[in-house]
């Protein structure tokens, strides 16, 4: 059973910078998107003081993770709302975030908190633990994700 722990989110900084999404830690106003958490030329800027839901890291580096290569050294919150595959990338993050959870041994429930994805974190966790979530075909479609057949297997963790 994957189990949610104080360390998670050590956990998550680590796998993060170990794959090459930059974190950093500094003071944020409350303006970004998920309080505490802001993406600024590819990395994730971090305030502990206003993080609400550690979990939240998984999803934006999510984001972080989906688009290809040459856009991600330039990405920020704003620029991710304006992209022509939005709606695609944040059916990938989620999907990927799942992967990332199963990776790490950490409950999903830390990342789909109920709290989270307008009311449907359940039904998301179900449907990607069924192996049947629309994001993780699109995450093999893009070269990221295992095509074996084993459950969340990435065979990249970066586009």
């Amino acid at each position: 059973m994957r189990k949610n722990t104080p360390d998670n989110f050590e956990k998550c900084i680590a796998f993060l910078n170990d794959i090459g999404i930059k974190t950093s830690f500094r003071t944020l106003d409350d303006s970004s998107f998920l309080p505490g958490l802001q993406i600024e030329n590819g990395n994730i800027v971090i305030d502990t003081n206003l993080l609400e839901y550690p979990g939240d890291l998984l999803h934006e580096a999510g984001h972080i993770a989906v688009v290809s290569s040459k856009d991600r050294k330039a990405l920020t919150a704003a620029a991710l709302i304006k992209r022509n595959n939005r709606e695609a990338e944040e059916i990938m993050a989620i999907a990927w975030s799942y992967a990332a959870c199963m990776h790490l041994d950490i409950d999903p429930s830390y990342v789909f908190h109920e709290n989270g994805y307008r009311g449907g974190s359940n039904d998301i966790m179900e449907s990607c633990s069924r192996n049947e979530y629309m994001g993780t075909l699109m995450l093999r479609s893009v070269g990221m994700a295992s095509k074996s057949g084993e459950d969340h297997q990435m065979d990249r963790w970066l586009r």
